[in-house]
């Protein structure tokens, strides 16, 4: 098998996606409705930019596979990748985010429950606590709701695989806690 090409934002290598569907007479293939190779992009600022791969995203659940509606709502939300929030109303979103070394993100809260996962690198987690935990590649943080900045601790790009799933809202001490951005650049607001 010939190794997948570079990356081109941050030389880490380029990542693939393979999506099965079915068949007329209901054996599983692989589908060709969509490119394997998962595009990235700038997010953030000019002088650092973090690069942004969505790999797939769904806007309910149950997820309606029957007929490939989920490709359908898919190919419509990949259509927008640039322009929509973090997470689908609903719905869950999987994602790549290639860090630059010893960069960060702003501090930040989604409405969701995240499977965080490091791939490459370093990866620190600071909550709004002051508490922080370092994830090495293969680590793995749930990520509840909660004000909490990444950090690339390396000297090299740094790649995390995110799940990001709608939640109910989060109340904490009587207050409805929502989403917030932390001015994140190029990012829009979720539902």
């Amino acid at each position: 098998m010939a190794r997948p090409k570079r990356d081109f934002q941050s030389g880490l290598p380029q990542a693939r996606r393979f999506i099965t569907t079915h068949d007329d007479t209901g054996k599983a293939i692989y589908s060709e409705d969509l490119p394997e190779i998962v595009p990235f992009w700038a997010v953030g600022p000019r002088d650092e930019p973090a690069a942004f791969g969505l790999v797939y995203a769904t806007t309910s659940t149950p997820v309606p596979l029957t007929k490939d509606e989920d490709l359908t709502t898919f190919r419509r939300i990949d259509e927008q990748r640039t322009r929509g929030g973090l997470v689908h109303s609903g719905g869950s979103a999987m994602r790549y985010v290639d860090y630059p070394p010893k960069a960060s993100s702003p501090m930040h809260r989604t409405v969701s429950c995240d499977y965080a996962v490091v791939l490459f690198g370093q990866v620190g987690c600071r909550l709004d606590s002051g508490e922080e935990r370092v994830l090495n590649a293969g680590d793995v943080l749930v990520q509840r709701g909660t004000m909490h900045q990444w950090v690339n601790l390396g000297d090299t790009w740094a790649r995390m695989l995110y799940v990001l799933i709608d939640s109910a809202p989060v109340e904490s001490g009587g207050v409805i806690l929502k989403e917030d951005l932390g001015g994140m650049e190029g990012v829009p607001e979720s539902h």
